[in-house]
């Protein structure tokens, strides 16, 4: 049976409460999510809104919630291939061992066939890359080269 989910797991020199800050804030999650506003308030059955540009490309709902140390919710982009797609589900756990915070990220429920898959399969360690930098130095990764 192949492979229909993605695992990451990143240490991140924080604390629990700033990772969750810089996951759950707009204008924290603008600086190193390639300019996207991640938008709810944050309870079970809420919405979260991807915004780029001021234009909504995503769309989940809250499964779980319990801040600091975890967040379940669908995933569903609204724009372009992916829009007719069904959700699949994100978990994102965190555990601190001292300075140090693991933020496990588990991606998985993709119908067969998914399109969304591989884009999150190059997406996610992108994302996750730039948050870890940005905790850790104050500056996110630069944007990728649109043209290369």
């Amino acid at each position: 049976m192949p492979d229909q989910g993605i695992v990451q797991d990143v240490y991140i020199l924080t604390s629990p409460a700033a990772l969750w800050n810089a996951l759950t804030d707009p204008e924290v999650t603008q600086r190193y999510w390639g300019d996207t506003r991640i938008e709810s308030d944050w309870r079970v059955g809420s919405k979260i809104l991807y915004r780029r540009g001021g234009v909504v490309t995503d769309e989940q709902t809250i499964l779980e919630i319990a801040p600091p140390s975890v967040l379940v919710h669908t995933f569903k982009p609204t724009f372009g291939e992916f829009a007719h797609e069904e959700p699949s589900r994100v978990a994102i756990r965190i555990s601190a061992s001292g300075p140090v915070c693991r933020l496990e990220l588990t991606h998985d429920g993709f119908p067969p066939g998914s399109r969304v898959l591989p884009a999150c399969r190059v997406g996610w360690p992108r994302v996750l890359s730039s948050l870890k930098t940005l905790l850790e130095t104050g500056a996110p990764l630069p944007q990728p080269d649109p043209g290369g």
